[in-house]
């Protein structure tokens, strides 16, 4: 067996008792309700980081402004609670357009 098939195993194997681990210790292990608030915050954290990062950057350059307006736009419209199909061609459409128009 080479290394790089062990590190696979070693990896799916991790990987399964890392999910297991949660339906194993649901009612053993009780977390206080600060540690719930703060883990909620930090998904909610992580997320927009991710956002930004995905509507701001390409590479490791500024991705220019047609980008975050298209973001911008589909999150006004998912925030007004359009159904998701317009949030999707909403977004594209205001990126498309801007960058039609020469705003990169």
């Amino acid at each position: 067996m080479n290394a790089t098939l062990a590190c696979v195993l070693a990896l799916a194997a991790g990987t399964y008792v890392f999910r297991l681990a949660g339906p194993v210790l649901h009612g053993r292990v009780e977390l206080p309700a600060r540690v719930q608030e703060l883990l909620a915050t930090a998904a909610t954290v992580l997320l927009v980081a991710l956002l930004a990062t995905g509507a701001l950057t390409e590479g490791q350059d500024f991705a220019g402004w047609a980008r975050p307006a298209g973001v911008l736009a589909g999150g006004l419209l998912a925030w007004r609670r359009a159904p998701f199909v317009v949030v999707v061609v909403g977004a594209a459409a205001t990126a498309g357009l801007l960058r039609l128009l020469g705003v990169e």
